[in-house]
């Protein structure tokens, strides 16, 4: 299982038998073998991927934090703030305090805490609540049981977890794994999980997961630029405890004076279709053909996306030009146009309409855009 979702982590993680293939790409997993503090019994590396896919939890609570620093320049389009307190630019290049409780799959609430208040995603059993404290709202839906917990993914993981599922589903041939040794997280004993590009040309130097020794859960996710000696994210636990939390936190009653708005599953869907339908109305008609959908040239670590730029109207498509222009003009080659650059990734927007995006450097998108 997984600790916010049904388990991804044991599809995408290969069988038992065949980590050592994947491992080093073929080297004998006794090889890799965590010099761990006398504390801990030593582990090897596909000892702790094993680890991660038995991993289960009946309930634990916590204060985790992301920081970013992407090496972004300032785009004054996404200076702003919100009125949750955490603007687009904070989280990508900002920290964030998230609270979580979790009792099992349909008992779990987040709470993201911002300098102007606090929003909350609170799952129990079939009701699901959001509530955002700055504007006094609360949304109600009704979910049937067994059914994943309906929200928005933010820019970059708000857990450990998330940070892990994600990191995980990248190892392949394309990926070296090993371990550095013991770790301390939160007050617990860990070991350190690497996961490192084996493509020289990917912007990232490594991903580190720090698993938590007894309950095997990640507790720590570090991202290496290439190169680099701090992380550029990490999602990590600040204070967890393994006692399941009691039933009260994951009841709630909207304060007084909250609008509350009733929604069903089918309600979102409707309004989700509803506004494409809407776009869709409103923007020129795509060409038929595989240039409306995404493409990827490469694979792995080094994989770019190209795509055709959202057509937009009205004040969408202000601020979307507001973005843009923002960015550092670009040209070669391949034509002209601007480019948005940070030490793990980099977009390139072309004036004739496409957008390239990869962990690659700028020079990697101009040779893919010359195509």
């Amino acid at each position: 299982m997984s600790v916010f979702r049904s388990r991804p982590v044991l599809r995408w993680l290969v069988p038992t038998a065949a980590a050592v293939v994947v491992i080093g790409g073929g080297a004998a997993a006794g090889t890799l073998v965590a010099s761990a503090d006398p504390s801990l019994p030593e582990r090897s590396a596909a000892q702790l991927l094993v680890d991660l896919q038995g991993a289960k939890v009946d309930g634990f609570s916590g204060t985790i934090t992301q920081t970013a620093d992407l090496g972004l320049q300032k785009v004054p389009a996404l200076a702003g703030g919100s009125q949750d307190g955490a603007s687009i630019a904070n989280l990508i290049t900002g920290n964030n305090t998230v609270r979580v409780w979790y009792a099992g799959e349909d008992k779990v609430r987040l709470a993201l805490l911002g300098v102007l208040g606090e929003s909350d995603m609170i799952r129990n059993g079939k009701d699901v609540w959001l509530w955002r404290s700055q504007n006094g709202t609360a949304t109600h839906l009704t979910v049937p049981a067994g059914e994943k917990t309906p929200h928005a993914a933010p820019a970059l993981p708000s857990t450990p977890q998330e940070a892990a599922d994600a990191a995980l589903a990248a190892i392949d041939p394309t990926t070296a794994v090993s371990t550095t040794g013991a770790a301390e997280v939160a007050g617990r004993d860990a070991y350190e999980l690497v996961l490192a590009p084996k493509d020289t040309e990917s912007l990232i130097g490594q991903v580190r997961l720090a698993i938590d020794a007894e309950h095997h859960i990640p507790l720590r996710v570090d991202v290496y630029a290439k190169g680099a000696t701090n992380p550029a994210v990490r999602v990590a636990f600040q204070q967890i405890s393994f006692t399941v939390p009691d039933a009260e936190q994951f009841t709630f009653n909207p304060p007084p004076g909250t609008k509350v708005e009733n929604e069903t599953p089918q309600d979102v869907q409707r309004k989700a279709e509803a506004e494409a339908q809407k776009k869709a109305k409103a923007a020129p008609a795509a060409k038929p053909g595989k240039e409306a959908e995404p493409t990827t040239i490469g694979k792995g670590w080094t994989t770019i996306v190209t795509a055709k730029m959202p057509a937009a109207k009205g004040q969408e498509a202000d601020a979307m030009k507001g973005v843009i222009e923002g960015l550092p003009k670009v040209s070669g080659a391949w034509g002209s146009g601007h480019l948005f650059a940070g030490t793990l990734f980099s977009v390139l927007v072309t004036d004739d309409g496409r957008v390239l995006a990869g962990a690659v450097t700028p020079e990697k998108l101009y040779q893919a855009a010359d195509k």
